[in-house]
């Protein structure tokens, strides 16, 4: 087990971990179950991501799950995995709240000639109409708004990092921000989904930002400037797709899957910030617990 590995549960979050508790089964005894299974990985060296695709030069002030481990945290505690999940990253400090899931996909190679003319105000349009869409089909209670960007979807050519941030509201007027890094390869995208919340985003984005995606690099083979067009496969989509959820415009106004993507984030994000939660309080009691047991013994005079 690793020493000094800790995570406190914020009051918000650990009214939400004992209604979990009841759902999904995420009691004490899940969470000591959990934390003798899962291959917790200490930073302060490179992790794998993928067999030959990725690999992260890790904060030591983090821990890392692979694939397999962040899949079996996804099956047990929110009932699903994408199977699409290569790792995981969680911070060791017990104030803080947020975790990075990277999944990859394989569609193709992207092709960003969009580059320098992303339509953002006629990407945003769609996502509005298609949630209104979506919204037609749902109770009240289950309905999601979108209010515009937190950050309009920008392109770093260099790095081949697409960015973009939406804000919504819930029919209760609860406010969540939908906030998405896609890294591009060879033949696909890795994306870095954070898991915040509004009051900590800035401070967490910065986390992202600074200590994890600039330590992120495809391997030789697997990168950007690696694609061969008389070999390898063209995406059907470009950057406005792949903002899209690979839907494309037109269609996503028609079906409104950003409507039912924003539903899945949405609940996602508290789901799988509950599960480091419960996982960390018990890696820090039972972490305390080594430590005194190992601590030397000193006679009373």
């Amino acid at each position: 087990m690793m020493e000094s590995t800790r995570r406190s549960i914020p009051y918000l979050i650990l009214a939400f971990v004992v209604v979990l508790g009841t759902v999904f089964g995420s009691t004490t005894a899940g969470a000591e179950e959990a934390g003798d299974t899962y291959n917790w990985i200490q930073g302060g060296k490179a992790v794998d991501l993928g067999t030959s695709l990725a690999s992260l030069n890790l904060d030591k002030e983090m821990v890392f799950l692979g694939a397999e481990d962040t899949q079996k945290m996804q099956q047990k505690y929110n009932g699903y995995a994408t199977k699409k999940e290569i790792g995981s990253v969680f911070p060791m400090d017990e104030n803080a709240g947020w975790a990075v899931i990277f999944e990859y996909d394989e569609p193709g190679h992207i092709v960003d000639d969009e580059k320098e003319d992303i339509d953002a105000d006629g990407i945003l349009k769609s996502y509005k109409e298609g949630t209104e869409e979506n919204n037609k089909t749902l109770e009240d209670s289950k309905k999601l708004y979108v209010d515009g960007w937190d950050v309009a979807p920008f392109y770093d050519d260099k790095a081949h990092h697409l960015t973009w941030s939406l804000l919504g509201h819930d029919s209760n007027n609860e406010k969540f921000i939908n906030y998405n890094v896609r890294l591009l390869s060879k033949e696909g995208y890795v994306s870095a989904i954070l898991i915040s919340d509004p009051a900590n985003l800035a401070h967490d984005k910065k986390e992202l930002e600074d200590k994890i995606l600039p330590n992120f690099s495809f391997k030789p083979g697997a990168k950007y400037e690696d694609f061969d067009e008389s070999v390898d496969k063209t995406a059907e989509y470009g950057l406005s797709g792949l903002i899209l959820g690979a839907a494309g415009i037109a269609v996503a106004k028609k079906v409104g899957l950003l409507a039912l993507g924003l539903v899945f984030l949405k609940k996602a994000w508290f789901l799988v910030i509950a599960i480091p939660v419960a996982i960390w309080n018990f890696i820090r009691r039972k972490s305390a617990k080594k430590a005194a047991e190992e601590a030397p013994v000193t006679e009373s005079p």
